[in-house]
């Protein structure tokens, strides 16, 4: 069945390709020189369309793919330079034509050109034309976008552009849900879509743009078709199951408004099939756009999540999932020079997960296995989340800017899990049922206030300061025949071992920061960064045990009881200069610490006070235009917050408990990174590579003891360093101009340290994976992604292997049809071929809807070949785990759509 469907899939592809021939030549100025990206492209006269289109090379070379005994007008454009226009007939065979332009171009005439080509570069921007690279099929923006020349989407909506994360989404200049790409790339309708602009090197301060190394940061920006502006535009959605034994339903209404003045964004998604526009993983990485402000200053203090490890969904797989979402946008431009802006999100879901896991714990160093813990699981999430932003940004002259931000981020999160675990310790099984609570509505508020000023032209100043605010409260309640763990004050020999604790952290965290950028030539500068971070943290937790007969016994001796208070401080300053000197820049660095830190706990103090000066070294080789290799490297102060200070056992987990260590020290990373960047617009080849080695002495490390599958774990400073290596690639160009292609890998080596059962354990994992694959993009014929991945993670000698070849066909015919359909087939085995699965999944939609008509007629499928469940597998330094999880059946839905 598997095979038929991909042969079917290549039949209906299958394409004749008509004769062309070959049109080249070079681009040069009066002396000439060749002009690297110049805008060449041809429009047939009899049609009047442009049949083939192409930008030079570093060179001033191009090639354009014609049609053979055709006339031409051939348009050269390039920025700077008098357009010139020529009349070029083809003949049967390939030919050559070679073009000077002269100096003084006019820039109307420039820019009226430019807007008719596909793609074109002018400084840092690149701007793709969206209309075209549309074949007809594409609905929303993340549609469009998988189509652009060096443009990657993944499942998640995040956003890659030359093998950079685009950290900013905007339309017509304004920001969209600032701090992910996800609602934008999912939402915004592709027939909306005039432009796509990519800003490499972007600083959001003009003022900082010259003085900064922005060359990691990209955003884009949509540009609307002129009959959006000004109007509300978007659709609304209807749907409902075909032919289930529950009824399924879609509602999804999606408006939108822009205009010079102000611009309002309204979303919203009500269904039962599974479409989840913001999950539980969005939300927690949901940064609103604040920056990491103290990453130049050498120390990480990050404050980490008290959240119980809530089961957390594989993509939008799990047994059954409802959903009710909404969210807003807007910009409001007061006047010139102050502007308002903010979003909020509002999202609920009800979920049920079940899974099936085998957990085996390994002996230190070996892959022998000491115990095993098998689980069937049944879960029943219900989760609210909310999202609140408001923004201010005053910019009166070009030398003067005041920003301001607040973030609040609002949960109510709820699991009951039941399962049933198999205990096998020394070939002895174990069978009983568990009973599982969590329970947490964490709020945190972040605010961000900045101000930048430029004296003069020698002197800029740069002054920042973020608050943030945090509550978190998790309770986890633990029902179990057997007494997993032997606490002091516990009452043995209960029918029920009724566990519970209550936890709350709260965190008060303050960043300042104070730049002073002294200009010393056009190409130099000097930055000069005295900074300051504090915080302040309360832990409290407690323990209680419910008797059966429902009394309470309160665990309140000091080993199962926390009352932690954290101060921690960090004055530094820092010392930058940054020089460009010729093909090169080099930014040397270091900054100056004075550490403070004092926890109280069990009725004393502990504290730790001392100097380190930290280096920094940054290096960029601009080799080309577009092409650079970058250099990094860093030395660092890691820092732990209050979780694993607090004494006191707190509960991970029915088979968890750990216990932190007052005394922890500051651990030390040293960090270098290369990177490789190469992008040809001649023939849209795409090359990035990128590696990094990362080596942490003193490193935080954990000590466990395994009494069976039970584990007590307490953390320590590790004498033996541990190291990380990883690297990527990607190589992908465009052929003949409907034809795309690529090859990538993604490459993962860790060695850690850690104490289990009192022996110095080390272990190693390796996680490689390579993808290739090739797509076509015509706009009356077919098309067709072919691609193959492959995954192998290697854990101490325990080898995992995902397979998955897939495919995508899209087709729009008749002027009224669409047709999408999608495959993916997954084959999951070890090296022992002990677990050895094959499963795929089938989706496709057909939709109607006549030319200039405002309704959409839909008929879609998913998991069509009802496929029941998927695997996955992961590594936690003691154990391997390996786990299948039932995912939703097949989905019949049809829809009506109407656009404004």
């Amino acid at each position: 069945m598997k095979k038929s469907i991909l042969l079917a899939l290549f039949f209906i592809t299958s394409i004749s390709f008509s004769q062309s021939i070959k049109l080249e030549g070079v681009i040069t100025d009066s002396k000439t020189v060749g002009l690297e990206m110049a805008n060449v492209m041809a429009v047939n006269q009899s049609t009047k369309a442009m049949d083939s289109y192409a930008i030079t090379n570093d060179k001033g070379k191009y090639i354009l793919n014609l049609k053979p005994n055709t006339s031409y007008i051939l348009k050269v454009s390039y920025l700077g330079m008098q357009n010139k226009e020529l009349e070029v007939t083809t003949s049967a065979e390939n030919s050559i034509k070679n073009v000077t332009l002269e100096e003084g171009g006019i820039e109307l005439d420039g820019v009226e050109i430019v807007r008719e080509m596909p793609v074109s570069i002018k400084g840092d921007t690149i701007v793709y034309n969206g209309d075209s690279f549309k074949t007809g099929t594409e609905r929303k923006l993340e549609d469009l976008l998988k189509k652009l020349p060096g443009v990657e989407v993944n499942a998640d909506g995040e956003v890659e552009v030359e093998g950079k994360k685009v950290t900013k989404l905007m339309v017509e200049g304004k920001d969209f849900f600032d701090g992910d790409t996800k609602l934008g790339v999912k939402n915004i309708p592709a027939d909306a879509i005039d432009k796509i602009q990519v800003l490499r090197n972007y600083n959001e301060n003009s003022i900082l743009k010259g003085v900064e190394n922005n060359q990691d940061n990209v955003a884009m920006n949509i540009k609307l078709k002129s009959g959006k502006k000004n109007f509300w535009f978007g659709d609304m959605t209807a749907g409902i199951g075909v032919a289930h034994e529950e009824s399924r339903y879609l509602i999804n209404p999606k408006l939108f408004y822009y205009s010079p003045k102000y611009s309002i964004n309204l979303i919203s998604n009500f269904n039962n099939i599974g479409e989840l526009p913001l999950t539980v993983q969005d939300y927690f990485k949901f940064t609103g756009g604040f920056r990491g402000m103290m990453q130049k200053g050498g120390s990480s203090f990050n404050v980490s999540s008290n959240d119980l490890g809530i089961s957390l969904l594989r993509n939008n797989r799990a047994k059954d999932i409802e959903t009710q979402f909404g969210a807003t946008n807007f910009s409001y431009n007061v006047n010139k020079a102050w502007s308002l802006s903010g979003f909020g999100i509002i999202s609920s879901s009800l979920t049920d997960l079940e899974t099936k896991s085998q957990t085996n714990i390994l002996q230190p160093n070996s892959s022998e296995i000491l115990s095993t813990e098998n689980r069937q699981e049944v879960a029943h999430q219900k989760s609210n989340l909310g999202l609140f932003k408001l923004s201010s940004s005053y910019k009166p002259n070009t030398k003067f800017q005041f920003d301001y931000d607040i973030l609040t981020k609002i949960s109510k999160q709820d699991e009951n899990n039941s399962l049933l675990r198999e205990s096998i310790v020394s070939n002895t099984s174990q069978t009983e049922n568990i009973n599982t609570l969590k329970k947490q509505d964490p709020i945190s508020v972040n605010q961000n206030l900045s101000l930048y000023y430029t004296q003069s032209d020698k002197n800029i100043f740069a002054f920042e300061i973020q608050h943030l605010y945090q509550e978190e409260n998790p309770f986890y309640n633990a029902n179990l025949r057997s007494q997993p763990f032997s606490l002091s004050g516990y009452t043995s020999g209960q029918n029920r071992n009724d566990i519970n604790q209550n936890r709350f952290v709260k965190t008060n965290k303050l960043d300042a920061k104070l730049d002073y950028y002294y200009m010393l030539t056009p190409k130099s500068n000097i930055n000069v960064t005295l900074g300051n971070t504090y915080s302040n943290q309360n832990f409290n937790s407690s323990i209680f045990q419910v008797l059966d007969n429902e009394t309470v016994n309160n665990l309140g001796n000091v080993a199962n009881t926390n009352d932690v208070n954290y101060n921690f401080n960090d004055t530094f300053l820092g010392l930058h200069y940054k020089v460009l000197s010729g093909k090169f820049t080099f930014t040397p660095g270091v900054s100056l610490h004075s550490y403070n830190m004092t926890n109280e706990q069990l009725g004393t103090g502990n504290s730790q006070s001392f100097f380190r000066a930290l280096p920094d070294f940054l290096a960029i080789y601009q080799i080309k235009k577009a092409e650079s290799l970058t250099y990094n490297f860093s030395y660092a102060n890691n820092f732990t917050d209050i979780n694993q200070l607090a004494e006191g056992y707190v509960f991970s987990n029915y088979n968890s408990l750990t216990k932190g260590n007052r005394f922890l020290e500051n651990a030390t990373a040293q960090v270098h990174s290369l990177r490789y960047f190469k992008y040809n617009m001649f023939n849209f080849e795409n090359i990035t590579a990128f590696a990094t080695y990362s080596k942490r002495v003193e490193a935080i490390k954990t000590r466990a003891i395994f009494n069976g599958v039970n584990q007590t774990s307490s953390p320590f400073n590790s004498d033996f360093a541990d190291e990380t290596l990883s690297g990527n690639g990607s190589y992908g160009r465009s052929f003949l101009k409907n034809y795309k292609a690529s090859l990538g890998t993604n490459l993962n080596w860790s060695k850690f340290n850690n104490i289990q059962n009192n022996v110095l354990s080390t272990n190693e994992s390796f996680t490689q994976s390579y993808t290739v694959k090739a797509s076509t993009n015509y706009k009356n014929m077919p098309n067709l992604e072919l691609g193959y991945n492959i995954v192998k993670n290697d854990y101490n000698n325990s080898t995992f292997y995902t397979e998955k070849p897939f495919a995508r066909l899209d087709y729009y015919f008749l002027e009224s049809f669409s047709f999408v359909t999608e495959y993916e087939f997954y084959h999951y085995y070890n090296n022992a071929k002990t677990v050895n699965n094959a499963y795929d999944f089938l989706s496709a939609s057909l939709i109607y809807q006549k030319k200039g008509s405002k309704l959409e007629y839909k008929v879609s499928g998913t998991n069509l070949l009802n496929t029941t469940s998927l695997n996955d597998d992961s590594f936690s330094q003691f154990s391997t785990r390996t786990s299948q999880y039932t995912v939703q059946p097949r989905y019949i839905i049809f829809s009506l759509k109407y656009n404004l």
